[in-house]
């Protein structure tokens, strides 16, 4: 592929005609930027990804919740979000296309710097940047664009869809601290929708105005944060952690132990560093390729005011370079407090040691399913340059859509009946197709498009020998075994969950 733009195209084509991801939506009406369908086979990916991530936070004793979408003004007051969620917005004088300034920018660490709008427009004259969609020049303001979306309640009460799950999340603290039992620090987390007046979305489902969300928080006493239980389990971890400094130098990420790290003073707790483990565990649990992650440390200015400690997990995509798709925060005792003062609601924990109240910090790993799941069409979205037209999706297996596809090699009446026979006794255990039209290889070719990881086929002499057996077909490698019918499910799972090994087959 020559470049960039050429193969995110093909993507955006092969993910509309194979029913993974449609829109603009609604398509029938001209679209709007950012709102898309998850079509059969992206919803059966996102489903499978988003229970990555649940078991995956499940298994460090996060409790899963799901909390309101809309609510009251007078929490988005107390958040913050009212005043200060806007982003920094420049127009083009030609095409009056908008863009946001911070990715106009991207490229231009140096303007982390910058503080007054001034700043901005003058290096954009002195670098001569013009407008990515015409070559035009751009407008000499800046302004700041509301990225709240506001409904109302009722006849006339004045509310606004949640722009990220974390706050909805803060609110039921007590009820927490009674459910966890006073423990002086325990994990929630929550997968559900956000809303965002984006400027104007232009990187498919990477940037979207409404998308689903990931978060987890950790209520942690603050002396509890350097004397972590469960840090121990991954002080010998391995990051490849990209620092500020190595940043302005222009340096690569550097593979460092997390013990290691801290000492460096890369990372400010225990807490923070265990949290930082889990956020990269969750990318490679859903097999994102070591070498395509990188977690980069905020600039000491780029971090919010009330943040201690800040990093990003990114991934680096053939569509777009390296995305952001993720956010770890150490977000100390502020939004407790806020929302301490604007309900008027003490929101404190007590401590049975001691008899005294205290405020718990908040560390936690913010991100979104849709990301990647991009990121994993993106990377295993394969195009065989040798063979013509022919594609194929190299998703892990435990992650295929369809997993399995079942076939009888021709349209013969003993073969259909034998085959819908397996077929009826696989899909009692795993999501499967049924598929008896056109020549065999046409339908070879067709599973491996949407990622089907095993294709089973009943020929003759499934029907003429015993024990019964079937043809077994590999996705990626496109070999094929035989494999005792009574021994299928155990074998497939064996296979999908990355127990045995395709060649280890007999």
């Amino acid at each position: 592929m020559s470049n960039k733009k050429e193969f995110l195209q093909e993507l955006i084509s092969f993910l509309q005609g194979k029913g993974f991801v449609w829109g603009p939506e609604p398509e029938i009406y001209g679209g709007t930027a950012g709102f898309y369908t998850y079509a059969p086979l992206g919803k059966l990916l996102k489903n499978k990804v988003e229970e990555v991530i649940r078991k995956t936070f499940q298994q460090q004793e996060f409790f899963e919740v799901e909390c309101p979408i809309v609510m009251e003004r007078k929490v988005w007051e107390a958040s913050g979000h009212l005043k200060g969620f806007t982003d920094a917005m420049i127009s083009c004088v030609k095409c009056k296309s908008n863009f946001r300034l911070d990715q106009l920018l991207e490229n231009y660490p140096e303007t982390h710097t910058f503080k007054k709008p001034e700043e901005y427009l003058e290096f954009i004259k002195k670098k001569n940047i013009k407008c990515p969609s015409c070559g035009g020049e751009f407008k000499p303001d800046i302004k700041k664009h509301d990225l709240m979306m506001k409904t109302r309640v009722g006849i006339d009460k004045e509310a606004y869809n949640r722009p990220e799950t974390a706050t909805a999340t803060y609110l039921p603290f007590l009820r927490f601290t009674d459910f966890f039992r006073r423990q002086p620090w325990f994990g929630v987390f929550q997968i559900g929708k956000a809303f965002r007046n984006e400027i104007s979305p232009r990187q498919h489902i990477i940037r979207m105005r409404e998308f689903t969300q990931a978060e987890s928080q950790l209520f942690i006493k603050e002396e509890l944060k350097n004397n972590f239980e469960k840090y121990k389990e991954i002080e010998n971890d391995v990051l490849p952690l990209w620092d500020y400094k190595s940043q302005k130098a222009n340096k690569k990420p550097e593979k460092i132990k997390i013990k290691d790290a801290l000492k460096k003073g890369f990372f400010k707790s225990q807490a923070y560093a265990w949290n930082i483990a889990i956020g990269y565990k969750l990318f490679r649990n859903i097999r994102i390729p070591e070498d395509k992650i990188r977690i980069r440390q905020h600039f000491p200015d780029e971090k919010a005011f009330y943040a201690d400690d800040a990093w990003d997990i990114e991934i680096n995509t053939r569509s777009f370079g390296w995305i952001e798709v993720c956010g770890v925060h150490d977000r100390t005792d502020y939004d407790l407090k806020q929302h301490e003062k604007f309900s008027k609601t003490e929101l404190k924990a007590f401590d049975e040691a001691t008899g005294k109240k205290y405020v718990p910090h908040v560390l936690e790993i913010a991100f979104g399913t849709d990301r990647p799941v991009f990121a994993l069409l993106d990377l295993f979205y394969e195009k065989k340059e040798k063979e013509q037209g022919k594609t194929i999706f190299k998703i892990p297996y435990h992650l295929s859509p369809i997993p399995i596809a079942v076939f009888p090699l021709m349209k013969k009446p003993e073969l259909v009946k034998k085959a819908r026979n397996v077929y009826n006794l696989l899909q009692k255990n795993f999501l499967c197709v049924y598929d008896e039209t056109g020549a065999i290889g046409r339908r070879y070719l067709r599973a491996a498009e949407t990622g089907t990881a095993f294709c089973i086929t009943i020929d003759y002499e499934t029907l003429e020998k015993k024990p019964e057996t079937v043809t077994i077909r590999d996705r990626d490698t496109e070999k094929q075994v035989r494999a005792k019918i009574e021994e299928l499910k155990e074998t497939l799972r064996a296979l999908i969950n990355e127990e045995k090994k395709f060649e280890e087959l007999k």
